[in-house]
């Protein structure tokens, strides 16, 4: 596989994955910010600083406005200059698909390319203004929905296996910024019991993980059960130790460890060394330490992708032989 095919191919997911948890994300918090009374700085920021807009947000529409829930929607949602937004990561992901249509499979095409439609089309406007949950729920299941074409329709070669690296990289990601703001914004509220309870059962909603975790815990909720749950449940195909560990065995196939000689070393050892880090947290799980350890896995996440691009996505001198043996 050339380099340019694999990077769109690892892009696709990625842009997939973010309008997703975007989506999630959104709907969620406006459920949280209308039913539990919580303060709209409180339930609103925490999602700008989860997408990374946080400065370009504020510097644009000024301090006060992260208590404006419409507008932090308006922004995440439609904004053509805002990278992030679920229209833009719709449009970026179509047009990674549309550049590689010699890979990707004619249903996940045109999936992907009617979702994209839809959202540019008067009636998605009509519906995001008049039943915001609705339309969070089309781009949220339209998302899960392409996943599985892809997985469903296409070889399961290494095109497949970039776009999914490209997936769990991006939901580790994900997943540490979602928990590492809201654990930090819900611990510096005074909230009664009951309205803890909803925020730290709100803050599994937005990881998809409410269901699967009543059923493991039996409807105990507390704050280091959330978060060891989120980081470390091995059965959870959201937690951070089961994203790692799947994009790892995507990365295995592609470039087989027993085979130094190809492109993407630094990326695999990198990869497999933060994914068993992370499992080894299972002995000595201590919240007090969740910060750095979210941190720790935003940051080599960005980096391993970053090392990605330089060894399989770029030119690689000398190691040409790498991507010419895939």
């Amino acid at each position: 596989m050339i380099s340019r095919v694999a990077d769109q191919c690892f892009w696709l997911g990625r842009y997939l994955e973010r309008a997703e948890s975007s989506a999630r994300v959104l709907g969620v918090t406006r459920n949280l910010a209308l039913d539990a009374g919580v303060n709209p700085r409180h339930a609103w920021l925490p999602v700008i600083i989860v997408s990374g807009e946080e400065e370009r947000f504020l510097a644009r529409f000024g301090a006060g406005a992260a208590d404006e829930g419409e507008r932090v929607q308006e922004y995440l949602t439609w904004d053509e200059e805002n990278p992030c937004s679920i229209r833009r990561s719709l449009a970026a992901a179509r047009d990674n698909a549309r550049s590689i249509r010699e890979v990707v499979s004619l249903e996940a095409w045109e999936a992907l390319n009617a979702l994209h439609l839809w959202v540019l089309s008067p009636r998605a406007r009509a519906e995001w203004r008049d039943d915001r949950h609705s339309f969070y729920r089309r781009i949220r299941t339209s998302a899960q929905s392409l996943q599985g074409i892809v997985r469903g329709t296409m070889l399961h070669d290494d095109a497949l296996h970039f776009i999914f690296l490209g997936v769990m990289l991006e939901r580790a990601g994900q997943t540490s910024r979602i928990l590492d703001v809201h654990h930090h914004a819900f611990r510096s509220i005074d909230a009664h019991d009951v309205i803890e309870t909803a925020l730290w059962l709100s803050l599994l909603r937005a990881c998809s993980g409410f269901e699967p975790f009543m059923k493991l815990h039996r409807g105990r909720v507390s704050p280091d059960a959330v978060a060891r749950f989120l980081v470390l449940e091995p059965l959870f195909p959201r937690s951070v130790r089961f994203s790692l560990r799947a994009a790892a065995s995507r990365l295995e196939r592609i470039r087989p460890p027993e085979e130094p000689a190809l492109a993407g070393r630094e990326s695999y050892e990198r990869l497999r060394a933060l994914a068993a880090w992370v499992g080894s947290k299972q002995r000595d799980f201590d919240t007090a330490g969740l910060h750095d350890l979210l941190t720790r896995v935003v940051d080599e996440t960005s980096a391993i992708a970053g090392v990605l691009g330089r060894e399989l996505f770029g030119q690689v001198p000398e190691v040409a032989t790498g991507a010419q043996a895939q």
